[in-house]
């Protein structure tokens, strides 16, 4: 699944790539030596784990853009996701970034075991569940010979061998960089590249390469091995591999050669650049549809999509994203990323990528596509259309410059006074955003043809477009309730704090699961609080308790939102608006009312009609703190793709913000 082109770096591409003046042709090395995924997998929460492993990879594609290697754990113990990556050093910024492209397509495959790791020749990627930093060596260590042509001269091959191996890993263990490059002039010349990864010191480093070497000499009368180990890399070559002085790494401070300049320089070389873009596309071409959807599934893939002409190329996306460049995202969630696109006429959209490629997250991205595809409303996401032929897999939603609406709601208020103060909503803002969530979960439930359930309505699943109107998204979960069926029984799938005590308990799902999730939601839009966190005084307890007791207690103000607490003549709608949350929220969900009623409700703004409906009982409550192991700090914790359970449960979310 490469996200980036060697030759990107073309000039009609310059105005996407802002480093493309200062890059050289070169080589990214991009070929795969070996690739190690551990055969234990997880007994935690999946979930957590498939959503650190997304973030962690978006982690690191930042540090590589900045200095070409890095390091990050993502979660806390026991599930930290911890990885680490580097680039050889004679790799540029542009090689390098085609190198990780190569990496995020595979290496990903290794899910859901807990650790991993892949050699290419120009770079390498490890993720484990335990903090590997410091480790140097271990039994995974191996050497990889050629198997086809072979010295004549052994022993002085051998000795040649050895002679630019020991000369190499010196050079690299006094360097500051833990790399180097050498060769011997003999017959045949014999070139080696070492390198350290950037977490070993220089006794780590030292010991590392002298192992490599010594177990990758053995390799020898073989014309080319690589030593693969924990900490280091070594290669040695009777060719020529390395990137030239003048193409290496942008992160150091060597010469580099500007692109217009080397192309205006021969007609050979444009011609040579034109066969090699010609054969490296087909290539591409090649493997991307061996991993494509399409690829995968051929003639199985479902008609909605294979037949349908909203179908969108991956290679137009790519080029509408410059390249999935970090410029352009505009969310993350629990399986990938959204990228912002300009389309070639202007117009722009959500590109939602798939990113972890399992069963149930491919069963995921076809229910989305059929659920959303057959349904309208102005409250409801619009989808454009989706991509499968590419070695990632999109839906294409229409843009919403405001993005998801947990970026307003759950923000620190010194953080909107410091920062942005458009971004505070009123209580008529948020009544609205209310108001129109219930509008399109009604359509949903009572007014589409098919009678829907989406299972993971959140603050991150409600886009507010430029008019601040709330759109439903992420149809990943979504079922839909067929004839005079009253109920599914599912796997439970959705976010935590969010999800009714009976779909829980029993996996039980009816439209009434929404309705409890929705009235947790006016709760969060009303206090401006996630709905799991630690609530002060009530402490390990959910906020939805908090606001009960306070309630009970005619103690409103305490919990109504700080920005909220001025509009004095909207307190008694907001009061009015907490009891039909509270509403939904009941644990007997015959006690919840239907969302056609739930709009009637709000619709009575003065009350003359719907308060003595509003009787209610004690809301279910829940030990929720930390739930997921993300602590009491999290709003919720998402249960994304995992293969634990027979059910898909998960929830996308990457239209989010966060």
């Amino acid at each position: 699944m490469s996200y980036y082109h060697p030759f990107l770096v073309a000039p009609f591409m310059i105005a996407c790539l802002s480093w493309t003046t200062t890059t050289t042709l070169a080589d990214p090395r991009a070929t795969v030596v070996r690739e190690f995924c551990n055969k234990t997998r997880d007994d935690g929460p999946g979930a957590v784990w498939a959503n650190n492993f997304v973030v962690a990879f978006d982690n690191l594609n930042s540090d590589l853009e900045q200095k070409g290697w890095g390091i990050t754990s993502v979660g806390q113990d026991p599930i930290t996701f911890y990885a680490l990556v580097q680039c050889l050093e004679d790799l540029s910024k542009v090689d390098c970034t085609l190198c990780y492209s190569e990496i995020r397509s595979l290496l990903p495959k290794c899910y859901p075991e807990i650790g991993g790791r892949i050699y290419l020749d120009g770079c390498f990627m490890r993720y484990a569940n335990y903090s590997f930093f410091d480790e140097v060596m271990d039994t995974l260590d191996t050497s990889v010979c050629s198997s086809g042509n072979h010295s004549s001269d052994q022993q002085g091959f051998s000795s040649a061998v050895s002679t630019v191996l020991s000369n190499t890993t010196s050079l690299a263990v006094r360097s500051n960089k833990g790399f180097a490059v050498s060769s011997v002039s003999r017959s045949p010349k014999v070139y080696a590249l070492a390198q350290c990864w950037e977490n070993l010191n220089t006794s780590s480093c030292a010991a590392c390469l002298s192992a490599a070497a010594t177990s990758v000499a053995k390799c020898a009368p073989a014309e080319e091995g690589r030593a693969l180990f924990t900490g280091c890399f070594i290669r040695y070559s009777t060719a020529p591999f390395w990137n030239s002085e003048d193409s290496m790494s942008s992160f150091s401070s060597k010469k580099r050669v500007v692109l217009w300049t080397a192309l205006s320089s021969s007609v050979g070389v444009i011609l040579v650049l034109i066969l090699s873009v010609l054969a490296w596309q087909k290539k591409k071409a090649r493997e991307a549809r061996e991993r494509s959807l399409r690829g995968l599934y051929g003639s199985e893939l479902p008609a909605r999509i294979s037949q349908s002409s909203l179908n969108f190329s991956y290679k137009d996306l790519k080029k509408a994203t410059c390249s999935f460049s970090l410029a352009n995202k505009i969310g993350q969630g629990s399986n990938g990323t959204v990228y912002k696109a300009v389309l070639p006429g202007g117009n722009e959209v959500a590109a939602k990528r798939l990113f972890l490629n399992t069963k149930q997250c491919v069963d995921q991205f076809f229910n989305e596509v059929d659920v959303i595809s057959q349904v309208r409303h102005k409250n409801l996401v619009k989808l454009l259309g989706c991509s499968v032929d590419g070695p990632e897999s999109f839906l294409i939603y229409e843009y919403h410059i405001n993005r998801s609406f947990d970026l307003f709601i759950f923000v620190p208020f010194f953080l909107y006074v410091a920062d942005d103060q458009n971004r505070h909503l009123d209580w008529q803002q948020r009544f609205d955003v209310i108001y129109g969530i219930a509008e399109g979960l009604c359509y949903l439930h009572e007014e589409s043809e098919i009678r829907i359930i989406h299972r993971d309505i959140k603050a991150s699943n409600i886009l507010l477009d430029q008019k601040l109107k709330p759109k439903i998204t992420d149809f990943g979960l979504a079922r839909v309730l067929c004839g005079d069926r009253t109920h599914l029984t599912t796997g439970i799938a959705g976010t935590v704090g969010y999800m009714a005590p009976e779909y829980i308990v029993q996996g039980h799902l009816t439209e009434k699961a929404d309705v409890y999730s929705f009235g947790v939601l006016v709760i969060e839009i009303v206090t401006g609080k996630r709905c799991c966190g630690s609530t002060g005084s009530h402490s390990g307890h959910s906020l939805l308790a908090e606001v009960w007791h306070s309630y009970k207690a005619n103690t409103m103000e305490k919990i109504v939102d700080a920005r909220l607490q001025q509009q004095v003549d909207a307190s008694e709608e907001i009061t009015r608006v907490v009891r039909v949350g509270l509403l939904c929220t009941q644990a007997n969900p015959d006690d919840r009312p239907a969302m056609s009623r739930v709009v009637e409700l709000l619709r009575d703004r003065d009350g003359a009609r719907g308060d003595a409906e509003l009787v209610l009982g004690d809301p279910p409550f829940f030990e929720v703190d930390g739930a997921g192991g993300n602590g009491a700090s999290e709003a919720s914790t998402p249960l994304p793709c995992t293969s634990t359970s027979d059910e898909v449960s998960g929830s996308y979310s990457e239209l989010s913000g966060r």
